[in-house]
């Protein structure tokens, strides 16, 4: 990807043989609307009887019925023909992103008024609403335009809405939340920025269909009203003449057309400039601290009991989820895709997407309830799977940092923008000040994720939670990112909930593993027992699962069968029970609790091995 700014791209684009047609095509038309009514202006207003009934010599497109130049009125009348589609354009354009980005600015109530105002307005014909509303606002130029930009307001405002749920629905709008940017700073930052592209398009396309129309009513005689003339109004002079002088009607039809095509390729021109590989040096491994070993009991960092996670329908992906992570400790969500693990990471976050509700008889985190007081500030960190979805692609980098610390710190813009330079250089991203200037999509995919990683740095976190952070990844990227997250949390003093589906990741990195299943936690062990200790079937067959180097090449590799419970699912009983071949009648009938098993675990079986083997 180029690193060009969008005057770069600008010139790039212009160029192009498109580029080079639209630019003469302003170009002209500009010229034409400013010195028009002054250079012919007075030959437009000429009165020549003699000319009339003629053959139009010396008049390149004839004369009208009082003998005053076509082709002259037709220059004349650009000025205020361009004007006026200017005037309804920006009433269109400014309604529609009003409405349009209501919905992400209001409650439940009124978005929901809004959604469905602008639906009915959209589904009402477009030529019937402008003659309401001309009909509404009278005759005249007023009511022309007023009448031609509020008949464009409802698409404008369709589109904005259905770009503004996009843009809202992105892990960077969900972070930008919990970093308590307030609503109209969300929009301004984040939403407009990102559909600029579309609605720019969108509106120069408009253009050229408000021409058409506003010429439309000054053509059946409601919009422009004599002694004042447009395009238009002046198609509307020459129809009595079209049988007998056709000539005299093709000059102001050919400037609707041609005006109607410069403003399209304006709009082509500005969406392809306005349009949005590096590698890394690795970490050297003696440069990774190896995982901590045990240590004297730590104080609790984050509690939750019975954690439930509820989406209208009486789905409930999660289901009295417990856990207790201490300071400064690595615990590692495991299970296959479906299981909760990564809804349980963006439960504790408080990032749950509506209308997803989250109960608990417990959640605290760093002594304070996030039931009743979700924000945490930057004392917990989230790192998300997808990078590119999570950083804004309109903003740079470092500006994506140094906001962390301006809203939440008080820092000013200068210290800030230090800031982050200085956690993208920490995170082992080369050139961290050239790169603070660039956007998301000039960084590989390996640095975008340890960018987010700095994000999370920028304050100073007890708690980073990682989800899936290397699954988008190669395997070389992926262990830079594991053993960043390691020296990371071995520097900081953070803890780390590392949320993955392959067991043998979150091994190279946390001392805890949680397998999850069906919503539910059914075993928590040590990371070195995982091999010899495992107790629950569902842990040992995701360890089966992962090919070893002594693992025999000529043998197929092991498998689950069957699938895991969709959420809706709520079979009595064990959720793995009817993909385990240890399960009675008991497992179908009785649910059983996560409780104590040997030394250091604790298990959700009735039937759970004691040893490797058993």
């Amino acid at each position: 990807m180029s690193n060009a700014s969008f005057a770069h791209r600008l010139r790039r684009t212009l160029r192009t043989p498109l580029g080079v047609t639209a630019l003469v095509a302003v170009t002209v038309l500009a010229l034409v609307t400013v010195l028009g009514p002054a250079l012919m202006g007075a030959a437009a207003d000429r009165v020549d009887t003699s000319a009339i009934g003629g053959d139009g010599g010396g008049h390149l497109f004839g004369v009208d019925h009082l003998g005053r130049d076509v082709a002259a009125r037709v220059v004349a009348a650009t000025g205020l023909t361009i004007g006026l589609t200017l005037l309804a354009t920006a009433i269109g354009t400014a309604g529609g992103l009003l409405l349009g980005v209501a919905p992400a600015m209001l409650g439940t109530r009124l978005r929901r008024f809004v959604t469905a105002t602008v639906g009915v307005l959209v589904a009402f014909p477009g030529l019937l609403f402008v003659l309401f509303l001309a009909t509404i606002f009278g005759l005249g130029t007023t009511g022309a335009v007023l009448a031609v930009g509020l008949a464009t307001v409802p698409p404008a405002a369709r589109l904005v809405q259905n770009l503004t749920a996009g843009v809202i629905g992105s892990d960077y709008v969900a972070a930008a939340r919990i970093l308590g940017v307030g609503r109209v700073r969300l929009v301004a930052r984040h939403v407009l920025p990102n559909i600029a592209e579309p609605v720019v398009l969108f509106t120069s396309q408009t253009m050229a269909q408000i021409l058409v129309s506003f010429s439309g009513l000054s053509f059946l005689g409601i919009g422009v009203q004599p002694p004042e003339y447009d395009w238009g109004r002046l198609l509307n002079e020459q129809l009595d003449q079209i049988y007998v002088q056709p000539v005299v009607a093709l000059a102001p039809g050919a400037a609707i057309i041609l005006a109607g095509l410069t403003f399209s390729l304006v709009g082509e021109v500005l969406a392809r400039a306005s349009g949005s590989d590096s590698s890394s040096p690795p970490l050297a491994r003696d440069e990774v601290p190896p995982p901590s070993p045990a240590t004297a009991p730590r104080e609790v960092l984050l509690q939750a009991d019975d954690l439930r996670v509820t989406f209208p329908g009486g789905l409930t992906p999660v289901r009295g989820v417990s856990l207790s992570i201490s300071e400064g400790e690595a615990v590692g969500l495991v299970g296959e895709s479906g299981s909760g693990k990564s809804l349980t990471a963006l439960a504790l976050a408080g990032l749950v997407p509506h209308p997803g509700r989250v109960s608990a008889a417990t959640l605290r985190f760093d002594d304070v309830d996030l039931l009743t007081r979700p924000r945490t500030g930057t004392s917990m960190a989230m790192v998300f799977q997808d990078p590119m979805a999570s950083l804004n692609p309109a903003l740079r980098v470092g500006r994506q940092l140094a906001e962390v610390t301006e809203v939440h710190l008080g820092h000013s813009r200068s210290q800030a923008a230090a800031r982050a330079v200085d956690r993208l250089g920490a995170v082992r991203i080369p050139e961290p000040e050239r790169r603070a200037g660039q956007r998301p999509h000039e960084y590989s995919g390996g640095m975008r994720q340890r960018a987010m990683i700095g994000m999370g740095l920028m304050g100073e976190p007890k708690l980073i939670i990682a989800d899936e952070p290397t699954t988008a990844l190669d395997v070389l990227v992926q262990q830079q990112v594991l053993d960043l997250l390691a020296k990371v949390r071995a520097e900081s003093g953070a803890a780390l909930i590392l949320v993955s589906h392959d067991i043998a990741v979150v091994a190279q990195v946390c001392r805890r593993v949680m397998v999850m299943y069906g919503g539910r936690v059914v075993e928590e062990l040590p990371v070195e027992k995982l091999r010899t200790g495992a107790a629950h079937p569902y842990t040992r067959a995701l360890i089966g699962a992962v090919p070893t180097m002594s693992t025999d090449r000529e043998s197929r590799l092991a498998t689950i069968p069957g699938r895991p419970p969709e959420p809706a699912e709520r079979p009595e009983g064990c959720a793995f029970a009817p993909r385990c071949e240890r399960a009675n009648a008991r497992c179908l009938r009785e649910t059983p609790a996560l409780e104590e098993h040997g030394t250091a675990g604790r298990v959700a079986c009735w039937h759970p091995y004691s040893e490797v083997g058993a």
